[in-house]
């Protein structure tokens, strides 16, 4: 649903902030700078990683405080007004980005960050300093098409920013039923965004941050022909929405698509599609991988497409009262699953930079130099501290690469909690062979017991791997890695615990855990 509509750049913040989640409340704030008073530069970070990073580059001359607490997860971490407050009185914000943070985490830090002060997105300014950036790369493997929605181009001759909202609303359908597309979270709740029973309204709508995609549930009540009209709206705090495009897109829902499909049209059957809507150029699309098997999308105008749900989607509406806005208990309907429990919405590249070393290099010299502007006198500290840790992460790097290559490469081989490891996979020689985002809420259904089994055995994985900050959201893995007799081992993603308060302790725990958990050859 949309977010809420900030005022005042103050209000910005109590509006937003309201909404804290529960999940990330009783955290203790690590007081490593309380004890700083004294420091030249205040330094407000959005995770524990990035404030070990500062800390690393900024010595003594440094106060730094994480917004994200200990154990904390920045995709789902809602700020509280003293987080606000926090950013208000920083001399230097750091974000990742790359939309790796919670929106209305970023929203907040643009919102209160003093004017003229940086406020600086380290993942997508660290490229200029050689880092590497991969792109996201989602295949779940579904036997029918995985929608989405998504937002594309920068816009910025709209008036885009990373801090905008993108309202994304369903104006008008066509069909012999209803049409809903709904959200279901991690712990099973369903969110609906669109839904034609009760006809389009306002609340018809759903908002996503520039260069965003969402995965959803898109539920039929009956087979034939819909065509479903979208609008897309860019909305900048206060200021009245203004439209950035429209387009109307044909679902054959149990029929033949090609008694639908004109000549030159593309049938979507298969991968991972979403309906896009563009920017930069103001158009609305079909952003699909159909053609490309995954190795990159194209546009394809609404009006080339027909949309497959066939016959083998048809599902049956739960017995649990939450899910009765699809219809009765049991009745059919045709259903595009969500492919992923819970809300995920990402960018087209992957945030996790730091899972590959060099690149956290490149996030300390960039936070060397901006240092060096807020606080010339600390120049020549900066540079030898920054100096200093990047020997460290040099070393660093090559103990993971050491660590990794003496595992056989045949149990390279990574099933984890969570898609938080691409760059590890493809700097260190591994493959990303599954990920789970279970439902806590619930006990592991055969059907995920069995799929995960499958992979696993098919595989002869020796260990399957979950974060620490997530053990109460691995009931699937733990319960499949018990039943296939294989050992559950820690990997650090996005957060620090009790244990590990450092960037380097936690790649050299993930290095030695690979090793050995997967069975490295001996020392």
């Amino acid at each position: 649903m949309p977010v809420p509509r900030p005022v005042l750049r103050t209000l910005v913040a109590t509006a937003l902030l309201a909404l804290t989640a529960s999940g990330c409340k009783g955290h203790a704030r690590p007081a490593a700078d309380a004890e700083n008073p004294d420091a030249a530069v205040r330094v407000v970070t959005t995770t524990e990683i990035l404030a070990d990073l500062v800390r690393q580059v900024g010595g003594e001359r440094v106060q730094v405080n994480s917004i994200v607490p200990p154990g904390g997860d920045p995709h789902s971490y809602e700020p509280t007004p003293k987080d606000a407050e926090a950013v208000s009185r920083a001399d230097v914000t750091f974000t990742n980005h790359l939309l790796l943070e919670e929106h209305a985490l970023i929203k907040t830090v643009d919102a209160n960050a003093r004017k003229g002060t940086p406020n600086v997105s380290l993942a997508e300014a660290s490229e200029t300093y050689g880092a590497n950036v991969i792109p996201l790369v989602e295949n779940i493997g579904l036997d029918v098409l995985w929608l989405g929605l998504r937002v594309r181009g920068e816009g910025e001759a709209r008036g885009a920013t990373r801090s905008s909202d993108i309202l994304l609303s369903a104006t008008d359908v066509k069909g012999p039923g209803e049409l809903i597309a709904y959200l279901t979270e991690s712990l099973g709740q369903p969110d609906v965004y669109f839904d034609s029973s009760d006809g389009f309204t306002a609340k018809d709508t759903t908002s996503l941050p520039p260069a965003a995609h969402t995965h959803l549930n898109w539920a039929f009540t009956k087979p034939g022909i819909y065509k479903l009209s979208l609008e897309a709206k860019l909305k900048n705090g206060s200021a009245a929405a203004r439209p950035v495009g429209k387009g109307t897109f044909t679902f054959a829902v149990g029929v033949d698509p090609h008694t639908v499909a004109g000549p030159g049209d593309t049938i979507l059957d298969d991968g991972h599609t979403d309906l896009t809507v563009n920017i930069g150029s103001g158009k609305m699309s079909a952003f699909t991988d159909l053609r490309t098997k995954g190795r990159e999308q194209e546009e394809i105008p609404p009006g080339d497409v027909v949309i497959d749900v066939p016959n083998r989607a048809l599902d049956k509406v739960p017995g649990d009262k939450r899910f009765s806005f699809l219809g009765k208990r049991g009745a059919e309907i045709y259903q595009l699953p969500q492919a992923v429990l819970g809300k995920h919405v990402h960018g087209e590249i992957d945030p996790h930079l730091w899972q590959d070393v060099r690149n956290a290099k490149a996030y300390a010299q960039l936070i060397r130099d901006t240092l060096k502007k807020r606080d010339p006198q600390g120049a020549k500290r900066y540079d030898a501290n920054a100096r200093a840790y990047e020997h460290e992460l040099d070393r660093l790097d090559a103990y993971v690469r050491e660590q990794i290559a003496a595992i056989p490469d045949e149990r390279r081989q990574l099933i984890t909690t969570h898609d938080a490891f691409g760059y590890l996979a493809d700097a260190y020689g591994m493959t990303v062979a599954g990920f789970v985002v279970p439902n806590p809420a619930q006990e592991p259904s055969a059907d995920d017991v069995g799929k995960l089994s499958r992979t696993i055995k098919n595989l002869h994985v020796p260990a399957v791997f979950m974060e620490p900050n997530l053990v109460q959201r691995a009931t699937v893995l733990t319960q499949v890695a018990k039943d296939q007799g294989v050992k559950v081992c820690t990997l650090y993603g996005d957060a620090f615990d009790d244990k590990t308060r450092h960037y380097t302790d936690m790649m050299r725990h993930n290095a030695d855990e690979l090793r050995s958990c997967l069975g490295g050859t001996k020392r």
